[in-house]
């Protein structure tokens, strides 16, 4: 863990503070939640930090244990960094922390968001509707931007997604990421969306319809 800040406190929050309060810290952490990443993909992801910041809050995430970095082989060899089960139990706090934000009368909803933050938006949305667990149950393969593949599992247990993309899904949906964000905030709807042509279904649409209208 790097000593260079702290606010040297007994308190629990302090600490947490120490270990991932730092600029990027948990933007990183949002970024892997749905699976591993390359340096490559976090750098496009997050744009706005230097590739110095970067490796700096990698290599300090690793040494406290919340990421670890492996070689993967398929389908060719690559450095990936992955949250620990350490990390991935940032999750509820990263949830709590963004629905605390959007009553900030600073928020601006319609600035840039990254694929993977309006994916977990979804996530999100899901703990809401289905508390009782989903009304449908079934695997929906989302592909957006053409090249971003992800898997939402809907279930009694409410929805889990994952990157990437599962093999024979009950649904599948096609998607931009513009159009996602607009559906997300609610400035249009599903059917608008599909009768132009930016959003394309097949197989069970009752899966994605449970979680957007």
């Amino acid at each position: 863990m790097s000593t260079k800040r702290s606010y040297k406190e007994g308190c629990s929050v302090s600490h947490a503070l120490d270990l991932v309060g730092e600029r990027w810290a948990l933007l990183v952490v949002r970024e892997l939640l749905l699976g591993p990443k390359r340096f490559s993909d976090l750098q496009d992801a997050l744009s706005g930090a230097s590739s110095n910041i970067l490796s700096i809050r990698l290599h300090d995430l690793e040494a406290i244990g919340v990421l670890r970095k492996y070689r993967a082989d398929a389908p060719v060899s690559r450095l990936v960094y992955e949250l620990t089960d350490w990390g991935h139990s940032l999750e509820p706090v990263l949830f709590a922390l963004g629905n605390w934000a959007t009553k900030s009368p600073y928020w601006d909803p319609q600035a840039p968001s990254t694929v993977d933050s309006l994916v977990l938006a979804l996530r999100a949305r899901a703990q809401f509707l289905f508390a009782a667990g989903a009304p449908v149950a079934g695997i929906c393969d989302m592909r957006v931007d053409d090249y971003r593949l992800f898997t939402l599992r809907f279930s009694e247990a409410g929805l889990v997604v994952t990157r990437p993309a599962g093999s024979d899904p009950d649904a599948v949906v096609e998607i931009d990421a513009r159009t996602l964000k607009m559906l997300i905030n609610g400035d249009e709807t599903l059917d608008d969306a599909v009768d132009e042509g930016r959003v394309k279904l097949g197989g069970d649409e009752r899966l994605i319809r449970s979680l957007i209208k």
